[in-house]
Order: structure tokens, then sequence, then C-alpha cells
């Protein structure tokens, strides 16, 4: 009976042994057991842009019945642009000496209403470059009368609006382009106002302006 004990003891502990890892063997192990979880767990949170449903360009598509992805705008909407030019210009705008339409009277008081709320901050009332953002500190525009700005193009002033010039800003998404070819009228009859000679003045304009004892004055 002894033999058979040892025999059954010794093929127990043969048994035991085989069924133990070293400690080494069971680190490795639940170290690469984490890192797998660790790699799974990041795949599943993972979404990239090329991932989600879209279409490609001009690619088509069943959704839509005339199997075009690629959709039109809705009637009587035109597309954004921040800097407000639709196409780019056939010819350099900045040197347009004349308005693209006639110029109105009413043209000129569009041209007034829109310089008086968008521009006479900065430059004036009368374009001197006064306003009263300057007048609190902030960097002054230039004088509209400079001999420099008064043979500019009207053209100048339009594309100063709509581009931007030195520190000021695009004027592009407040002031829509007929606006600002008014505004740029608006501007040169500023600079004719302050330069103007009494003679210059149509004769029921000086007419007035003598009864109202201006009429000695040669500007």
């Amino acid at each position: 009976m002894s033999s058979i004990n040892r025999s059954v003891q010794y093929r127990a502990r043969q048994h035991t042994a085989g069924m133990r890892k070293p400690p080494l063997a069971d680190a490795r192990g639940t170290v690469s057991m984490r890192l797998i979880l660790f790699a799974l767990l990041c795949a599943s949170c993972r979404q990239d842009m090329q991932d989600q449903p879209k279409y490609k360009p001009l690619a088509p598509s069943r959704f839509f019945s005339d199997g075009k992805s690629a959709r039109q705008l809705v009637e009587g909407t035109v597309p954004y642009n921040p800097e407000g030019k639709a196409t780019p210009p056939m010819t350099d705008v900045s040197k347009a000496t004349t308005l693209p339409f006639a110029l109105t009277p009413e043209v000129m008081d569009r041209g007034q209403g829109r310089f008086n709320i968008y521009c006479s901050p900065c430059h004036g009332r009368l374009g001197y470059g006064n306003g009263i953002v300057a007048q609190r500190g902030f960097l002054a525009p230039p004088s509209y009368h400079t001999d420099r700005l008064r043979q500019a193009p009207v053209g100048h002033f339009y594309d100063v609006m709509t581009n931007g010039f030195g520190a000021m800003s695009s004027y592009a998404d407040k002031v829509a382009p007929h606006d600002r070819w008014a505004v740029a009228a608006y501007i040169r009859a500023l600079q004719l106002s302050q330069h103007a000679m009494i003679n210059d003045a149509p004769a029921e304009e000086r007419n007035k302006l003598q009864q109202s004892g201006q009429g000695g004055q040669t500007r």
C-alpha cells in the first residue's frame, strides 16, 4: 500500500506542477491581455471623418430623384462669400473712374446714409478722419481731402470698402455692392464740396448763396 500511495502522491504532484505557471509567465499574460483590451477599446472609440457616410464630389445618388448628389441652391438664394466677391473681377475695379450705373439724387442720398452709418464713426461726417473713434484715441484714417485721395479714382474707395486697407477691415459683409458704389460717389461729392469754388455751383445755387450772404465767399 505504501508504494501505491507514493505513486499516487507522485502523480498528483506532477499534475499540480504541470498546471502551475511561473510568476513571470503570469505577469506577461496579464500585461498582454490588458494591452489587447486597451487596443480594442481605442479602436471602438475611433471615428475618422473619412469613415462617416458622405457623398464624394459629382458622385451619383439613388436618394434624389435626379440621381445627383450635388444639390442646386434653393431658388432666391445666393452663396455666402465673406469677401463679397461672387466671381473674380475681369478688370481692376480700383482703377474705375465712373460708376457702373447712372448717378441720381437717390444714389447720392443712399450713399450719404450708408456713409454716415458705416464710415463717419472713423472718417467723420466731412471726411477729415476725425470721427468719434479717432477722437477716442484709436488710429485715425487719412483725410479724404489730401491730394492723394482727391486724385484717386472713385473705384479706389469701392475697392477699399470691399477688401479693406491698412487698419480698416473689409465691409463687404455689411455694405452691399450697389451701396459701396453709392458711398464712393458720396465721398467724391464730399471732396468736391470742400474744395469747390463759388462759380462751380449751378446758377440757382449761386443765387441762393448770394441771398444768404455767402455769395462773397469763394469756397
